[in-house]
């Protein structure tokens, strides 16, 4: 969950390209990073666009938004106020759910489930899949007894049991110190990984301790499976994300914040060390993203809205070999709270309100480039003090982005071997000489990438 919000975020890190439908994997670097968050996309869709779009396209994940039961509304935030641990959620039952796995299993794409373990709900009626459920009370399932004693809302960020045992935005604080509660949960996790999921995104994770997180996890029936823990920095604040590198990664939000102030305000010049260079998490446990549903939606990002901004931004973070990147993939909103159109059900791309950043032409190519270039330095850095820049990975790939008024001509030197390469950026393609030399021009807001495989436009 946001700090003030009703949702959180999503990230996935580096996984084994080896799909193994019922086993889980942990996070060491692989030969796919990054993921597709589809948020509040039925399972259904989700399971036709990994056969469509994100399998051909090399994205390793798919991320989910929660499958549990939540109460009843229409508004996106219903589906982070879970009633019971069944997959009974509006964007489809059990029966979907495994068969969205396996379809996306089936074409290389892992499984990632958000997972909602720090709160149940606020107020009381019937669930999504029909249980009744009154705040505190949830039958079968947790009593009085298994929240923390603190029914207020979180008011001090600087008080870490404050911030730990208090109620975000008024939701059911659940007591992850409890033996029960932790069982209860580990046996939520567990089912959910004999269904296939490869791994977890674990919403509001700055809101339990990193002791009992550790302790959850280790009662998984893989204890290795892949563990994204939403830990927003504040500075000052009691909790910080490092705390909680321990159990898994870590989502950077400063990444985000600091990429809108720097393409909005400032030189992309500057992003030349960007990532460690800047007092981020080390690389290896940062999850990474241009914006998420809550970001795009309080403004502390950049988002769809800024249009081709937008677009360099996440081809700049697909470039640049920091942290595993998200691309948030949601729809069209006036109303901050309003849910996705036709009840998570998507029919075609740039229809019915879906944006589909996934697979706008522009970001769905990088996710060819990052695979290719995948731990590869980064060479040959050129910038011209403003908002043009360019820079190599080693000898497998180049990109140059033109943030400038005007277009751009020059020639770039490269690490690339002689030959003929595809734009991925424009579909054309473009020569390096004997010297890895390029040439090329970059109208206003537009980019170029070229990599060692794509040779034919």
């Amino acid at each position: 969950m946001a700090r003030r919000t009703l949702a959180g975020i999503a990230a996935l890190a580096a996984a084994s390209a080896v799909m193994t439908p019922t086993v889980a994997e942990a996070s060491p670097p692989g030969s796919k990073d990054v993921t597709a968050v589809l948020f509040e996309w039925n399972f259904a869709s989700v399971a036709r666009e990994c056969a469509t779009t994100l399998g051909p396209a090399g994205y390793g994940y798919v991320q989910v938004s929660p499958p549990a039961e939540h109460i009843q509304g229409s508004q996106w935030w219903t589906s982070y106020q879970p009633v019971s641990y069944r997959i009974a959620g509006r964007l489809g039952d059990r029966s979907a759910f495994k068969n969205m796995v396996d379809t996306c299993h089936a074409v290389g794409v892992k499984v990632v489930a958000d997972t909602v373990i720090n709160h149940m709900s606020a107020g009381n009626g019937t669930g999504t899949g029909g249980s009744s459920y009154t705040k505190y009370a949830y039958p079968g399932l947790y009593s009085s007894y298994d929240f923390d004693n603190c029914t207020s809302e979180i008011n001090n960020y600087g008080d870490r049991w404050n911030v730990q045992n208090c109620e975000l935005v008024g939701l059911a604080d659940l007591d992850t110190g409890e033996e029960y509660v932790r069982k209860t949960v580990a046996g939520y996790m567990n089912d959910l990984l004999s269904l296939g999921v490869d791994g977890f995104r674990i919403d509001a994770a700055k809101h339990i301790p990193a002791a009992d997180l550790a302790d959850i996890k280790s009662r998984l029936t893989n204890p290795s499976a892949y563990w994204k823990q939403e830990v927003i920095f504040g500075a000052g604040e009691a909790v910080q994300p490092t705390e909680y590198t321990g159990a898994g990664d870590v989502q950077e939000f400063r990444y985000a914040y600091d990429l809108k102030r720097v393409f909005n305000n400032e030189n992309l010049a500057y992003l030349k060390n960007y990532g460690e260079g800047w007092g981020y998490l080390n690389s290896g446990f940062a999850g990474v993203f241009v914006d998420n549903h809550d970001t795009e939606r309080n403004g502390s990002t950049l988002s769809y809205k800024d249009n081709a901004t937008y677009t360099l931004a996440n081809v700049f973070m697909l470039a640049w070999p920091y942290g595993a990147p998200d691309i948030n993939s949601g729809y069209e909103f006036t109303d901050h709270d309003a849910g996705p159109p036709n009840g998570g059900r998507v029919d075609a791309c740039w229809q019915s309100g879906w944006k589909c950043q996934h697979n706008w032409p522009e970001i769905r190519s990088m996710v060819g480039f990052r695979n290719a270039t995948r731990g590869q330095a980064v060479t040959n850095w050129w910038d011209n003090g403003g908002d043009a820049i360019a820079f190599g990975r080693g000898s497998k790939g180049f990109v140059a982005i033109n943030h400038e008024s005007g277009s751009l001509t020059r020639t770039y030197q490269t690490s690339l071997p002689a030959g003929t390469y595809c734009d991925v950026q424009g579909n054309k393609p473009v020569t390096v000489d004997g010297s890895g030399r390029l040439t090329a021009t970059l109208g206003s807001n537009t980019a170029l990438a070229v990599y060692a495989g794509r040779s034919g436009c």
